[in-house]
């Protein structure tokens, strides 16, 4: 990976991403300690999803952060009905890695998903935007709009696809979402 320094020069770092890479944490903390040693700056970027507050998982996760510079944290939907709805899975588990990387001072970034008819209602935003306020260690609140480029890669696997209705947000719709989550351009 040192070899592509001067890709990332003195500001960039490495991304640990895809997939969920906290279902591989042995490894990720390998490669953050690593790269930590190098003074590389380390950002992980997940779901939350397998996140526990069991002793033994978080003597793994604070092994992980102890060489995590960054943590971008996708929150899909705040209401825990609505996210296991979307999911399959509740977001107790999502909120709570996040309220634990703001108390142990783990920069965060935020990202939401903004899927029309989903995760873009007015109440819902607004509860996103109470919680995020709550983290002290948050830098950066993202909408990514929700898009269809991935499509093709359920119709080749001939996988009924749940969202083919869903259309991309508009700029418009995009645009109150940010204004509901105060996000500063």
């Amino acid at each position: 990976m040192w070899r592509y320094k001067g890709y990332w020069g003195k500001n960039g770092g490495i991304t640990i991403s895809g997939g969920e890479p906290l279902l591989q944490i042995d490894f990720v903390t390998e490669v953050f300690r690593i790269a930590k040693e190098h003074n590389v700056h380390t950002a992980l970027d997940t779901s939350g999803q397998p996140f526990s507050t069991s002793p033994e998982y978080l003597e793994k996760f604070d092994k992980l952060i102890q060489y995590t510079d960054l943590v971008i944290l996708d929150l899909k939907e705040i209401d825990a009905v609505k996210h296991k709805s979307l999911t399959g899975f509740t977001n107790s588990n999502i909120l709570e890695m996040a309220k634990y990387l703001s108390d142990h001072n783990i920069k965060m970034w935020i990202r939401h998903v903004l899927v029309p008819g989903l995760t873009d209602d007015d109440e819902g935003l607004k509860e996103l935007n109470t919680f995020i306020k709550s983290l002290k260690t948050v830098d950066r609140v993202e909408i990514l709009p929700y898009h269809t480029l991935g499509l093709f890669k359920w119709e080749n696997l001939k996988i009924p696809y749940q969202l083919s209705d869903v259309r991309p947000p508009s700029d418009e719709a995009v645009k109150h979402a940010e204004e509901l989550l105060e996000i500063k351009k």
